[in-house]
């Protein structure tokens, strides 16, 4: 070998190592009990999500003029940011290049959409947006559910009665505590969530209280027997109420601090 031929190589060798290192951090270890609690309010919604590997985002929509547009509040609505630009349409191409999934070998993610207009009207063009992207959502049945890429989930402001009528649908809805006391079927509610401040008393200061320890599990325990995971928002970000919440088999982790909590599963 000649001697000019060395620096080649090990610019070579250098130059794989680099991009080896870019392409480890363009797929991190998916997270799927992590959640991004009001995702769109990120710099960069879905996409600082998915680079801290979380298997789950939530999107509030409002139905404007016919466009479901993505915000927190009403006046803060963009004609740009719909539910299709930010979510849909990158997650589609998303799973085109990975080859049937979100993240590479597994089809869990969760998209949690919000309703925050009327329920009945928004769900009837939200139907027929979803339909578009019927090849990559999971399809519920009245008595099946058949996984695929992303399970969308609808929160807010719910049309119960005309979901729970429909044979076919390309998304569930996100129940309530109150849920686990009724019969509906897991492929109509496979999600309960709620408000933590309204059930327990603990914020995450000190130790959390034996009984109420044993009320989460037993409550997290009702939800797996049903078939149904579960989840609680007004939640404090902080490992020590991660912890515990991880402890009980909470299964998606409500934050806003996605490095946080992205940091808390890779250390544990």
């Amino acid at each position: 070998m000649k001697p000019n031929s060395w620096p080649a190589l090990i610019f070579t060798a250098g130059a794989l190592q680099f991009f080896a290192s870019l392409s480890t951090q363009a797929q991190p270890a998916p997270l799927l009990h992590a959640h991004a609690h009001n995702d769109y309010e990120h710099a960069r919604p879905l996409f600082d999500a998915l680079d801290h590997g979380f298997g789950s985002v939530e999107a509030d929509i409002y139905l404007i003029d016919g466009q479901l547009l993505v915000a927190h509040d009403r006046d803060k609505v963009k004609p740009e940011r719909t539910l299709q630009a930010l979510y849909l349409d990158p997650l589609l191409e998303r799973v085109k290049k990975n080859g049937g999934h979100v993240y590479p070998g597994t089809t869990d993610f969760t998209l949690l959409i919000d309703v925050k207009t009327d329920a009945e009207k928004t769900y009837a063009v939200l139907r027929d947006v979803l339909k578009q992207y019927a090849e990559v959502l999971t399809v519920f049945r009245l008595d099946a559910t058949e996984p695929k890429a992303i399970t969308a989930i609808i929160s807010g402001n719910r049309a119960r009665d005309v979901m729970a009528a429909e044979t076919l649908r390309y998304a569930a809805l996100d129940g309530r505590l109150r849920d686990l006391d009724g019969n509906a079927s897991s492929h109509l509610i496979p999600l309960i969530s709620d408000n933590w401040q309204n059930a327990f008393k603990w914020r995450g200061t000190g130790p959390m209280p034996d009984d109420e320890k044993q009320k989460l599990k037993q409550t997290v325990a009702r939800a797996h027997q049903q078939g149904r995971r579960i989840r609680f928002w007004a939640t404090p970000d902080q490992p020590a109420f991660w912890r515990e919440l991880q402890s009980a088999g909470v299964d998606l982790l409500n934050v806003d601090d996605l490095a946080g909590l992205q940091n808390f599963f890779n250390q544990k």
